[in-house]
Formats: C-alpha cells, sequence, structure tokens
C-alpha cells in the first residue's frame, strides 16, 4: 500500500479572475508535491467543487481563497469550508493593505494568508506549511495584523498551564502539532487539544490569531 505522506497535496484554487487561477495553476503544476484538483470562481462554486471532489475521494487538503469575491466572499466561503470539512486548509489571498479583511477570514477559520503578488516558490511555500498545519505569515503584514487584535487582558497568560504556554510558544513559532508533540514529548492529539484550550482561554478563533498574539505578547520571538 502506498505511503498517504508520498501523495501530493491537493489544492483547490478559488478566485474570481481567470488570469489568477491560471497563475496559480501555473506556479503549481511544476510542483511535484502539489496537485491542483479543481478551481472555482466563487464561493458557491468552491463549497459545490469541495463535496463534488469529496465524494470523488479527492477532498483538497488546502484551499487557496481569494477574499473579495461576490455574492459570497471569500470570508464567508472559508466559514463554510471550515465548518464542513474541518481538515481542510485555508491560505487566503489577498492584496497588501487589506489587513482588517485577512483578520477577519482568520477569525472564519483561515490558517494563514498569501498576498496577490507573492512569487511562485512562495505560494508553494505557503501550500506545504498549511498542509503541514504550520503559520506561515508575511512579516509586514503580520506585523500590522499583530496590531489590530484585540486587547486582551495582561494577565491573560495566568489562566495557561505552564504545558499550555510551553505549547504557545512553539505555536507562535509557527510550528505545527507534529513538531509541538515531538518538542515536548506528547501525542499529537494532545497538543491539539493545548492549541484548543489557549484558544478558548485567550477568546481566540484560530492557532494563526494565537501566534500573532504570542509574537505580540513577547512570548514568541517571531509569528512565523
Amino acid at each position: 500500500m502506498p505511503d498517504p505522506r508520498d501523495e501530493p497535496i491537493r489544492v483547490l484554487v478559488v478566485d474570481d479572475h481567470a488570469v489568477v487561477r491560471r497563475g496559480l495553476f501555473a506556479f503549481l503544476g511544476s510542483e511535484p508535491d502539489i496537485e491542483v484538483v479543481g478551481e472555482a470562481e466563487g464561493g458557491g462554486e468552491a463549497l459545490e467543487a469541495l463535496t463534488r471532489l469529496d465524494s470523488e475521494g479527492r477532498r483538497p487538503q488546502v484551499v487557496l481563497m481569494d477574499l473579495q469575491m461576490e455574492p459570497m466572499d471569500g470570508i464567508e466561503s472559508t466559514r463554510q469550508i471550515r465548518a464542513r470539512y474541518d481538515d481542510v486548509e485555508v491560505v487566503a489571498l489577498t492584496s497588501f493593505g487589506e489587513e482588517e479583511r485577512v483578520h477577519t477570514a482568520l477569525q472564519a477559520g483561515a490558517s494563514g494568508y498569501l498576498l496577490k503578488d507573492a512569487d511562485a516558490d512562495e505560494v508553494a511555500v505557503a501550500v506545504r506549511a498549511a498542509h503541514r498545519g504550520e503559520v506561515q505569515l508575511d512579516p509586514a503584514l503580520a506585523r500590522r495584523l499583530t496590531a489590530s487584535l484585540r486587547a486582551t487582558p495582561h494577565d491573560a497568560t495566568s489562566d495557561l498551564t505552564s504545558r499550555e504556554l510551553e505549547v504557545l510558544r512553539l505555536l507562535g513559532d509557527g510550528e505545527s502539532n507534529k513538531a509541538i508533540a515531538a518538542a515536548l514529548g506528547i501525542t499529537e492529539r494532545t497538543a491539539r487539544t493545548h492549541v484548543s484550550h489557549i484558544l478558548a482561554k485567550l477568546g481566540l478563533s484560530s492557532r494563526t490569531q494565537a501566534a500573532l498574539w504570542a509574537a505580540r505578547e513577547g512570548i514568541a520571538d517571531r509569528p512565523s
């Protein structure tokens, strides 16, 4: 039986501009470990594509999601995708300066974001990072997003256990649950549980928000 880890990462591209979709196809098509299994020009079409691909046993593992679409924008599309398929990672496609929209996308469940002017290597890196469950953030936009996080009490970390603080520090360094588990000598399931507890205690919605929060509070050296 082939090792699932040897299979290419399945990607769905969602953007209402055909030129952008073709560009992403071209970027990713030459990568041996990535396979674009579908495309959609809107949120509703993306959900239909996910349903179809899932029924065919080809559910995408990563969705590249344009945020500015009509009538269903990328934020609502992300929210619905994450509600139906919590194992599908969504990477938001955005233009620089749209940090408020990106912040809302992270709240909706996006695991990261990618600037539309990113080069081919950056696109592939973002897809691989999302698939591994790592936090991959553009440094310049990350600083602006960090500043825009809603205020939390200065003593918020007092509610966290020492182990949760360790997990948060690694999360802030962009580590995946698997890497966190290996670093702390715990199971990946336990690491995932710790992350869920951290999000609940800090009133955050995603691991990316937690990474940004950790960077702002000086708990981690870098957001990614």
